[in-house]
């Protein structure tokens, strides 16, 4: 994973509607990047579903998240529909982003990581499971938040 204290890499990927989204169209805020292998399975599904359900603790410190994985735009967006996920997916199908992070796992998918960035674009906290059935609980990922 990279490192913290290092500048985030920008990117510019496709949302689920297809827009071109950039990373510094959020400098000024803090910013949760979740990498996740795909769209549907089942732990990603329970993993995003989790995200979604504690979106609220996120807002109230001023996260935006970002849910990002190789699927295309369709996929996020049926997947988000599916799922009533109230933030942005986007895809990353040439694996610029997760290379960029050290996100990429060893079948050449996102592995289940999380960067959050802050205000100025650097990082504060960087985290990947070592194995890809699992995923932090979310206590502990809003204890390290609340922590750094």
């Amino acid at each position: 994973m990279i490192e913290q204290g290092k500048e985030a890499p920008e990117f510019t990927l496709p949302d689920a509607t297809g827009k071109m989204v950039s990373l510094t169209e959020f400098r000024g805020k803090k910013v949760l990047l979740i990498f996740y292998p795909g769209d549907d399975t089942p732990v990603c599904t329970a993993q995003m579903c989790d995200y979604r359900n504690n979106v609220t603790e996120f807002t109230k410190r001023g996260i935006e998240v970002i849910g990002i994985s190789g699927d295309s735009p369709e996929s996020h967006r049926q997947f988000a529909e599916k799922h009533e996920l109230p933030f942005l997916l986007l895809s990353d199908q040439e694996r610029t982003a997760a290379k960029a992070y050290d996100a990429l796992g060893f079948l050449g998918m996102a592995q289940r990581a999380y960067v959050l960035i802050d205000e100025k674009g650097m990082v504060l906290l960087a985290y990947s499971d070592f194995l890809p059935v699992t995923y932090q609980p979310m206590k502990d990922l809003l204890a390290r938040i609340d922590a750094s």
